[in-house]
């Protein structure tokens, strides 16, 4: 199946960025959220999304539907124990070290498993405790768990009634439905996991935004399908809010917060909650990118580093976050700790190795292709030629 390096690039870079932000070092403010009042989070689900649309509709055209759901809760299946393996790296070399020289950002972030132990490493292989920065890939399972159903309704009966129901969920995600549900689990479950342990990431609000890009990448697979092309006007009006956002995110007094210390204003922008504000800003960069990208694309080069991370996102993303865990043990969390230059070195070798876990896994996966193709060739060369017809009687 053709790969779309362009989309690999992407998601690469969406790392990359990842990267820089959840690393403590001096570049982590300037280089979050760079684009304006959007994080590299959104473009990543997005990306991903869109390629599970693509690749799963094709699936489903392909080989029926129940081929569809078995392909997705195998990633999904891949996925968690990917998830699995990062906690028990985490519970294990990340809390020993913690300990060990008294980090008090270890101890922060692994607060409730280590007041409640068995109860910390239960509910996280049941998906409910998520400590920080291990919060992104538990919202990833259940949405490729929902997918199934929700792309086979889809495409059946149209994406029409799938984004009212997704939208109106993430309206109800603004107004507390996840602490309403959290209330109900505590009452008649007993549920001894607190709230603010269960992920920064409100999934009922993201979710939205998995199935806005699930339905653009079952668009594409249509063989008819036209490239999507915005009016002039709208471009025009994309561009200047882009830049307004951009402007306002690197010039304005109050960097990351757009409104400084005004909390209910910056609910409007904010990133756990997906604000109505952030999806505008990160639909105004949509449209830009859309509308510039290609061109920009056929003039720059082609950066295989990037390519090769986001082919292999998964394995990149976990081990990124070994990197970032060992720094935060061995370092704590403050930004200013080293020197520029020591910040710049750690970087060099946090992205090499970043690099070599991305080539290490493009290069077993081709030597398992291998493999496979080799493994089916003397199966067909073996097998017996079907007996010469006979001829016909003549008359």
């Amino acid at each position: 199946m053709k790969r779309y390096w362009e989309i690999d690039a992407l998601r690469g870079l969406m790392l990359v960025l990842m990267t820089f932000t959840h690393l403590p070092t001096r570049f982590t403010d300037p280089l979050g959220q760079p684009f304006g009042f959007v994080s590299a989070a959104e473009g990543f689900v997005l990306l991903s999304a869109f390629v599970a649309g693509l690749v799963y509709t094709r699936i489903s055209d392909r080989q029926g539907v129940d081929a569809m759901r078995r392909a997705f809760w195998r990633r999904a299946l891949k996925v968690y124990l990917a998830q699995a393996a990062t906690l028990l790296f985490l519970f294990t070399v990340i809390t020993r070290v913690g300990l060990r020289i008294d980090q008090p950002a270890v101890k922060n972030l692994l607060a409730f498993y280590l007041t409640n132990p068995i109860e910390g490493f239960g509910y996280s292989l049941l998906l409910v405790y998520e400590p920080a920065l291990l919060d992104i890939l538990p919202m990833y399972i259940f949405f490729m768990l929902m997918s199934p159903w929700v792309l086979a309704f889809a495409l059946r009966h149209g994406w029409t009634v799938v984004m009212v129901a997704s939208a109106a969920l993430w309206g109800l995600a603004q107004f507390e439905f996840s602490e309403w549900l959290y209330g109900l689990a505590v009452q008649y479950l007993h549920l001894p996991v607190p709230f603010r342990e269960m992920g920064a990431f409100n999934a009922f609000a993201w979710q939205f935004l998995w199935f806005a890009g699930l339905w653009l990448g079952a668009s594409r697979h249509a063989p008819d399908a036209e490239p999507i092309r915005f009016p002039k006007w709208l471009v025009a009006l994309a561009v200047g809010a882009a830049l307004y956002g951009l402007w306002w995110r690197h010039h304005g007094i109050n960097g990351q917060a757009p409104f400084g210390g005004d909390e209910a204003m910056n609910l409007l922008f904010d990133k756990w909650q997906l604000g109505p504000l952030r999806i505008v800003n990160l639909v105004v960069l949509g449209i830009v990118t859309v509308h510039f990208g290609p061109s920009l694309m056929r003039r720059l080069p082609r950066l295989h580093a990037l390519e090769a991370m986001g082919s292999a996102s998964l394995p990149v993303f976990c081990a990124h976050l070994v990197a970032v865990l060992l720094v935060l043990a061995f370092y704590g969390d403050s930004q200013t700790v080293r020197p520029w230059w020591g910040d710049v070195l750690l970087l060099v070798v946090v992205f090499a190795w970043l690099y070599g876990v991305a080539q290490a896994t493009l290069w077993w996966d081709g030597r398992r292709r291998s493999r496979a193709a080799a493994t089916a060739m003397p199966a067909r060369s073996t097998a017996r030629p079907d007996p010469p017809a006979a001829p016909a009687a003549r008359r």
